[in-house]
């Protein structure tokens, strides 16, 4: 079963609940929540273990496919339907469950906490199929619910039990400014300049915070363009490498090689073999 709604805006918003989703990188941001046995889920072409009851996020950048849709239930929503970033201060996910430096969140919700959710896609259900002029209000404002239930999952799966507001906005606003700036800015400093604070007090809060270190998010996030574009486009290695700023092919390889572990032509190569 799909259900979709579209408004005057270009907002758009569709549930689908055992039905195969292709999520592609057409600037919709995605939540799956598998109600089934344990599965396997290809993101960007990479295999991962998606475990029985959990929810994953997906960006707009990323390109995932599933084998098997049975016992899944999918929400499908674009900027014009729902913007968390002009909405930050009611959900405070921009930069942690959506396009965090966690990499592909997976949340894992409790019993308890299923039972709600269960309850939740029961009322979207009933509100998809209610046709009045206040519909798109009332999914916007479900969909705000999901998503304030599962950040506050995440953050206490994902983030240290003492975590303060404060440091939790300044892991969110870097992860931001690297998503924005990960082609041009390649240095901690760069981003420690516009968040009016030292490299040392960021990797001081992102410590505290068990998140990966600045310079390791910048890093993955370049690796992560690099290998899809390697693996979606046409583009040469030098020309993947010069659109993510770096001047000499050579410099690119050797930081491919660095932080993926191998060079991007091998990379390619099995890309091909597979």
């Amino acid at each position: 079963m799909i259900y979709t709604f579209n408004d005057a805006a270009d907002g758009y918003l569709s549930l689908s609940i055992g039905e195969e989703v292709v999520h592609t990188s057409d600037q919709v941001l995605s939540i799956l929540w598998n109600k089934g046995a344990e599965r396997v889920i290809l993101i960007d072409g990479t295999p991962m273990s998606l475990p029985s009851g959990s929810f994953l996020t997906l960006m707009t950048t990323q390109v995932a496919k599933m084998m098997d849709w049975a016992d899944t239930v999918t929400w499908r929503y674009n900027r014009e339907f729902y913007c968390i970033l002009d909405h930050d201060e009611e959900v405070s996910c921009a930069g942690f469950l959506f396009y965090g430096s966690h990499g592909r969140m997976l949340i894992q919700p409790s019993v308890v906490d299923a039972t709600k959710f269960q309850a939740l896609l029961e009322v979207f259900r009933d509100e998809f199929q209610t046709t009045d002029t206040i519909q798109g209000e009332m999914l916007r404002m479900l969909l705000k619910r999901l998503i304030i239930k599962l950040t506050r999952l995440g953050k206490a799966q994902y983030l240290q039990d003492d975590t303060d507001d404060i440091a939790y906005d300044l892991l969110r606003q870097y992860n931001l400014l690297v998503e924005k700036s990960f082609k041009q800015m390649h240095q901690v400093q760069d981003y420690a300049a516009l968040l009016h604070r030292s490299p040392k007090t960021l990797s001081n809060v992102f410590s505290q915070l068990g998140s990966k270190t600045p310079l390791q998010i910048i890093q993955d996030r370049i690796a992560l363009e690099a290998k899809r574009q390697l693996m979606y486009t046409d583009l040469t290695s030098s020309e993947i490498g010069y659109d993510l700023g770096f001047g000499e092919p050579a410099h690119f390889s050797r930081f491919f090689k660095k932080v993926v572990g191998k060079s991007p032509s091998q990379f390619k190569k099995e890309l091909t073999s597979a």
